[in-house]
């Protein structure tokens, strides 16, 4: 599950195991009682950090089912999750529509290369909700270009609440096979079990129900859509001898092709509901069985060897249990793996052993003999596998399944021992923590230990986890975000360099070339290389890898390696350099030398070229924000916004005009051609009801703004200040920005390197 905050992925992973009968009771957010919101962080505070996975066994399916998190803050689990699912489900608000976390989700899921998605609208009872509106946000942010309406919402099985704009949702029909679940409504309680209603149109609602013409629309438009990516189907209606042939189509002909396009990406499927109330929760998971991919459907010319051949894993997640231990979450690319398989890992290149096989159910874990291709579940005993190692059983392989690259840091704190005695268990309690979240890391920068991570809440989970889960005598200080530096020169400075020393006693000899420059505005660095770019000597681009691989020799990685050092603190100011391209023109080992001897020269030189071409500009890190307000306190958001650095882009009246934060002016919709769009009335609560009452949440102002993130890190309660607690905000990041002298004086002095 994938989706902004709040948008109700918890919500609707209870739904789901309700409906399984994997628990009798859901809980609910509010109260903490769900399934997989189980740290105490997670009950407290009601948002999901980490990642969970359950297998969820649903009629003829079993499917792994992982939950993941929504805040910016924790994308480091939505991007190792995303590496290993074969399908996803994206959630969106039916109030909010598309959001600019919901963009970031999406492009994570396109830079893995996610094979199937269907989108959930949540949500709809609520009042201000659209159908129609959300489905055109997903147009105008340029998620699909053919979202493709699979069911409809009945706003009530009575005409009269179309007429009077009431909120509310009591069922759902399904326009494939013609099913209409209903649910009993009343002010305290809904029935779980909907009643479930197979039949023509005229048999699902009364003849003279406004929204029947609608449905027989939305097959028609969906057929016709279908028809023309999938020409057989439309021989198949020609076929039909029936008055209405769009109507009469059985659900077993369309289904077929539905897969055949949802996998092949020519349509994202759309689903709505409201999955507090367990609102088309089962018409969704027939769905995820029916549409999204199978480890089978991926890859199909390897999946029967892989199936029969060696084992083949990938390390998706560490974590770390007082009880067990080490726990590897991994996913099975090749063969079945048992707890006798000794396991060869390819990026460190040692063996490991395992002491137990456990599948993952949120919370509990229950010991099992194998894991079988395709599977999702977790080892006990691997001492050395980091988040993205591939393992296997051929020793000595040199394959790799792909890395998962953490995301760059964007904040800093100082980390204050409570003793002299405390500070090396500190420090190994953050070398631990870094294991199970790869997004944070820790430096000694000034004789001071410094934690880096992805926000301001990040490190707030990350002080507590040192103190509850690895006991920690510790206290993060003042925050502080993480700027960078890039090269100082755009053209190319070519130097070279001979290193010339004896280690041993014996000589040691290499010679190194680089050209280096700063990169230009439309080159984009790697995210392993913290937005640097790196090309060897035959012109392909580099991976920071510090073990050999197929591609790339010893010697190679001894050059790479040396790089490291430099990149991490500049000579002028100790920041990071970032935005910078250096290419590795050549470099010669004389025989005899250790590799060693490269990784020396090739730091060394990387030092001598950034200290001679002087000092860089500085970079600092900016945000989108979107801050909902009622009009009476508009003007003091945006007084507070500009005199804090922030650039005011939009003021917008209503929030169903969902802008992208920062780079909307860039984006041209697609288009709605030959797309089933309902119109408004669908969701009668969207509409200004008779009365003129404009008190609904959709009469809140959107202000979207472009900040510096050091001026945000105590918005929560300034906001609170200055709008009386009745205004919300959301922020997402915006890269960096290269500041002007008198802001890097400012900030040189606050690092105290002024």
């Amino acid at each position: 599950m994938n989706s902004l905050i709040d948008s109700g992925k918890t919500t609707l992973t209870e739904s789901i195991l309700h409906a399984s009968e994997y628990v009798m009771n859901p809980g609910s957010v509010d109260s903490g009682s769900t399934t997989t919101d189980f740290l105490p962080a997670e009950r407290e505070r009601g948002i999901t950090i980490q990642s969970a996975s359950i297998p969820v066994h649903w009629k003829q399916w079993t499917f792994n089912l992982i939950d993941t998190p929504g805040h910016a803050d924790f994308g480091m689990e939505v991007e190792s999750a995303s590496r290993v699912v074969d399908g996803a489900v994206v959630l969106l608000d039916g109030v909010e529509g598309v959001e600019a976390q919901t963009r970031g989700v999406w492009s994570q899921l396109n830079r893995h290369q996610v094979p199937t998605r269907l989108l959930f609208i949540n949500k709809l009872d609520r009042p201000g909700s659209s159908l129609r509106d959300s489905l055109l946000s997903i147009l105008s942010h340029q998620l699909h270009p053919r979202p493709t309406l699979l069911c409809m919402p009945v706003a009530s099985f009575s005409r009269t609440a179309y007429q009077s704009g009431e909120a509310g949702l009591e069922g759902i029909v399904d326009i494939v096979g013609w099913k209409a679940s209903k649910w009993k409504v009343d002010s305290e309680t809904i029935e779980a079990n909907d009643d479930v209603q197979t039949g023509s149109p005229e048999e699902l609602l009364d003849s003279d129900h406004p929204l029947l013409p609608a449905l027989k629309q939305a097959r028609t438009d969906l057929i016709d859509l279908l028809s023309i990516h999938s020409p057989t189907l439309m021989d198949e209606l020609l076929s039909i001898e029936s008055e209405d042939p769009y109507a009469a189509l059985p659900a077993g002909k369309m289904m077929p092709h539905l897969r055949s396009l949802t996998l092949r990406k020519e349509i994202l499927p759309v689903f709505c509901g409201a999955a507090l109330k367990h609102m088309g929760t089962k018409n969704l998971m027939d769905y995820i069985g029916e549409l999204l991919a199978s480890p089978l459907d991926v890859d199909t010319e390897l999946a029967a060897t892989s199936r029969r051949g060696p084992v083949s894993i990938l390390a998706w997640k560490v974590g770390w249990d007082r009880q067990k231990g080490w726990m590897t979450f991994v996913r099975i690319y090749g063969g079945t793996l048992t707890k006798s398989t000794t396991l060869y890992n390819t990026t460190t290149r040692q063996k490991e052993r395992i002491s137990k096989l456990l599948l993952c159910y949120a919370a509990e874990h229950r010991e099992v003999d194998s894991l079988p291709y395709g599977s999702v579940g977790v080892i006990l005993g691997l001492k050395h596998t980091r988040t993205g190692d591939t393992l296997t059983s051929v020793i000595d392989s040199k394959s790799t399944l792909g890395s998962i690259v953490p995301l760059p840091a964007t904040i800093s704190a100082s980390v204050v021992s409570q003793s002299q005695s405390d500070i090396q268990a500190v420090q190994n309690a953050l070398t631990s923590l870094s294991r199970t979240d790869p997004s944070v890391r820790w430096t000694e920068e000034d004789g001071q230990t410094l934690v880096h991570g992805l926000g301001a809440l990040h490190l707030e989970i990350v002080e507590g986890r040192l103190k509850d889960e690895f006991g920690a005598h510790c206290s993060l200080g003042r925050r502080r975000v993480s700027y960078k530096e890039t090269f100082s020169k755009e053209d190319d400075v070519v130097e070279s360099l001979r290193w010339d020393k004896d280690v041993l006693g014996k000589p040691s000899n290499a010679l190194v070339e680089f050209s280096v420059r700063q990169l230009a505005e439309d080159e984009h660095g790697g995210d392993d290389w913290d937005g640097n770019l790196v090309i060897g000597p035959s012109g392909e681009r580099l991976p920071a890898v510090t073990v050999p691989t197929g591609k790339i020799t010893l010697e190679l990685v001894a050059v790479i390696q040396g790089l490291l050092g430099p990149l991490s603190a500049s000579p002028y100011t100790g920041l990071p350099i970032t935005r910078t391209c250096i290419t590795i023109k050549s470099f010669v080992l004389s025989p005899g030398s250790p590799p060693a001897a490269l990784a020396s020269a090739s730091s060394a030189l990387l030092r001598q070229i950034l200290k001679n071409s002087g000092s860089g500009g500085v970079l600092e890190p900016f945000i989108n924000v979107k801050v909902s307000v009622p009009e009476t306190f508009m003007g003091k958001v945006v007084k507070d916004l500009t005199e804090n650095g922030g650039e005011i882009q939009e003021m917008l009246t209503d929030v169903t005009s969902l802008s992208s934060l920062g780079d909307t002016h860039e984006l041209t919709a697609f288009t709605a051609d030959g797309l089933y769009i309902p119109p408004q009335w669908i969701s009668p609560s969207a509409m200004v009801s008779s009365s003129g009452d404009q008190t609904s949440t959709r009469q809140k102002r959107s202000v979207f703004a472009f900040s510096p993130l050091s001026k945000m890190l105590d918005y929560q309660s300034r906001l609170r200040a200055i709008s009386g607690g009745q205004a919300t905000f959301e922020m997402s990041p915006a890269g960096f920005r290269k500041v002007n002298q008198e802001r890097r004086a400012e900030i040189l002095q606050e690092l105290g390197r002024g």
